[in-house]
């Protein structure tokens, strides 16, 4: 079995391949696997093993379709990571969200067409559908997009779909709901609120904190990958939530604790253009299905995800204060 993931020197995309390489997947002890990341600001090489036997790294961009063309023949599936995923960096400028999800999925489809590749799996977001007060999505709700990232990500599940209904491509569609844990980039709201408590500095929380999010431990997401990888039906979305919702001043508190801070951290700022209220997934389908059921519990994954943060500080330093990036220089 050889797969090829994108993205995967970045967050969730790195916990795969780590996972898989560690013999985490059954019947897939023996994968080899090829990593195709462009190590933008949020991914790192050090997120990977560094001379796996059973891993290739190349770096490189998957708007390239001649580096995909030369990448993928004998693959046989493609699991589809790659993204620009930060909310509030697409407020101040969607060129890169439009330029890798849209135009970057449209290409790995493509040269996924013309290799022949078995199998694909396409990774998605629960912001698609937009903000919901009650109840939760299941797959067929519409979808609403309310930022640009959102709208991106909402575009390439379009076209992935289209790719399997026009062509016949046997992809799969995920929408997973907030992932934490381990090697996330401290722009996202858990790492940087736990890097400001073991800096000193305080919260910036947006507005009076209601806003409610899904979280999902990112163990549980990729085992939740996998089993749609394997089982998931062509052409099918399938929802993967945590179950555990909590407005973001609930999480403060809970961060807080953890770092024995008082809410004298918190700074209130600004509320965020177009703020999502809630997100909340039904996921029925994927456990009747395929019998997912996320496994980490959110205090016990919270709790080791703010000591990784305190073991590991040379990682998330790097991380926090590598230079900014330039959407309009770097794509225009």
């Amino acid at each position: 079995m050889r797969l090829l993931v994108t993205g995967g020197a970045g967050f969730i995309g790195s916990h795969y391949v780590r996972t898989l390489l560690d013999g985490g997947y059954r019947g897939y002890e023996d994968a080899q696997v090829t990593v195709l990341d462009n190590l933008s600001y949020a991914a790192s090489r050090t997120n990977l093993p560094e001379r796996h036997p059973r891993m290739r790294f190349v770096e490189g961009d998957i708007c390239s379709f001649p580096l995909l063309l030369e990448l993928l023949p004998g693959h046989d599936a493609v699991v589809h990571f790659a993204a620009e995923s930060h909310v509030d960096r697409s407020v101040e400028s969607a060129v890169a969200f439009v330029r890798t999800n849209l135009t970057g999925t449209q290409t790995v489809l493509d040269a996924c067409l013309k290799a022949r590749i078995p199998r694909v799996v396409h990774i998605s977001t629960d912001e698609v559908y937009g903000s919901i007060e009650q109840g939760s999505w299941t797959e067929d709700y519409p979808l609403l997009p309310n930022s640009p990232y959102a709208a991106t990500k909402a575009g390439s599940d379009l076209l992935a779909r289209s790719y399997w209904r026009t062509h016949g491509l046997n992809v799969s569609i995920t929408r997973c709901s907030n992932n934490y844990g381990p090697h996330q980039h401290p722009e996202k709201l858990i790492p940087l609120f736990v890097t400001n408590l073991l800096e000193g500095e305080r919260l910036p929380l947006y507005g009076d904190g209601r806003n409610v999010r899904e979280w999902l431990h990112v163990d549980d997401h990729c085992r939740a990958v996998q089993m749609v990888l394997e089982g998931g039906r062509p052409g099918e979305v399938y929802n993967v939530g945590g179950g555990d919702e909590l407005t973001n001043l609930e999480l403060t508190e809970k961060l807080l604790h953890l770092c024995d801070a008082d809410a004298s951290r918190i700074l209130r700022v600004a509320d965020r253009k177009g703020h999502d209220f809630r997100y909340s997934l039904d996921e029925t389908k994927i456990r009747e299905e395929l019998g997912y059921a996320p496994r980490v519990p959110f205090d016990t994954g919270l709790a080791t995800t703010v000591n990784w943060y305190r073991a590991n500080p040379g990682w998330w330093k790097t991380a926090k204060y590598r230079p900014e990036p330039n959407p309009e220089k770097d794509h225009a």
